[in-house]
């Protein structure tokens, strides 16, 4: 069948936000220069993807990995129909990602105080807070505003996460004007049953948004999760080529999965995502070899089938 490689052609469509840029080297020992970030970026557009998470606006300090953020947006090659997302994590964050010309802001509020004030220095409340007045900064400039809910599987330092609480997020955010959530497994504990259950649960109140799932394969459950979350009707997920990632503020948190792995899970189930799976895999091996490591995933090891 024409077009396997980036899946079947006419089947339905699902959405890859590659994360590789931004969460797949924010936790790594090596820290890649402007220019081999940009170019990461550039061949992941060339591989067919189309909404890429490319900085961060944090503080270089406590993430070095992302520092150059403005001047990896002044230098990424500007292409019709390819979103460039930045995370900013406060309205300080907000301001440096409008003036570097990022095409989507993302927004992560943890499901948890105990992740919120390690990672972002308040509290859950606070953080909603701070959307929202993100949120009225948003307006009239025409860039979409997406709201991640970190740990909404579980959290390293509050655990088990009360369903409720996740949802109760969930409403909040849906009082601003995001166009997406996304619901995160920041430490990869979450099951397909968990899934299914947080996903219909945060569909009755997330006003019509689109729900995107951000998944960690930290307990080889990432797959699974995704395979449920597809079932349960979301078209939108994050990967990172390679494998890579993980947070500096989540202990023993380890990569997502991997863009390659699930493009092939994706592909063979029938569904067609836009993203050449060769060129993925390249990608990712291309990301080891400047992170001197064997990249987490398997299709670079393995290779497609059939070859």
């Amino acid at each position: 069948m024409a077009g396997d490689d980036r899946g079947p052609e006419g089947a339905e469509h699902v959405e890859i936000v590659e994360v590789g840029p931004r969460d797949g080297l924010q936790n790594e020992a090596t820290v890649l220069s402007v220019e081999d970030r940009i170019e990461l970026i550039g061949r992941a557009v060339a591989a067919g993807v189309r909404r890429i998470e490319a900085v961060s606006f944090v503080n270089p300090k406590r993430v070095p990995q992302m520092a150059g953020a403005e001047e990896v947006m002044a230098g990424v090659e500007r292409v019709p129909g390819v979103s460039f997302i930045g995370l900013a994590l406060n309205r300080r964050g907000l301001d440096r990602a409008l003036a570097a010309g990022v095409s989507e802001v993302n927004v992560a509020v943890p499901a948890t105080d105990g992740f919120c004030t390690r990672n972002q220095g308040c509290t859950v409340d606070e953080m909603l807070d701070s959307l929202a007045d993100m949120d009225r900064a948003l307006e009239g400039t025409g860039v979409p505003l997406s709201v991640t809910v970190s740990t909404a599987f579980g959290c390293p330092f509050d655990g088990e996460v009360d369903p409720g609480r996740v949802v109760e997020v969930v409403r909040r955010i849906a009082d601003t004007g995001a166009v997406e959530i996304a619901l995160a497994d920041t430490i990869g504990v979450g099951v397909p049953a968990q899934v299914r259950d947080l996903l219909r649960r945060s569909a009755e109140v997330a006003g019509g948004r689109t729900l995107r799932c951000h998944f960690h394969n930290t307990r080889n459950t990432g797959y699974a999760n995704a395979l449920a979350a597809v079932e349960e009707g979301i078209r939108v997920l994050d990967s990172s080529l390679g494998g890579f990632g993980g947070c500096p503020f989540a202990p023993a948190a380890t990569g997502n999965i991997a863009t390659e792995d699930l493009l092939y899970m994706l592909h063979r189930s029938g569904l067609r995502t836009g993203v050449s799976l060769s060129g993925a895999a390249a990608l990712g091996d291309w990301m080891g070899e400047r992170l001197a490591k064997a990249p987490p995933a398997y299709l670079g090891r393995a290779g497609a089938f059939p070859a």
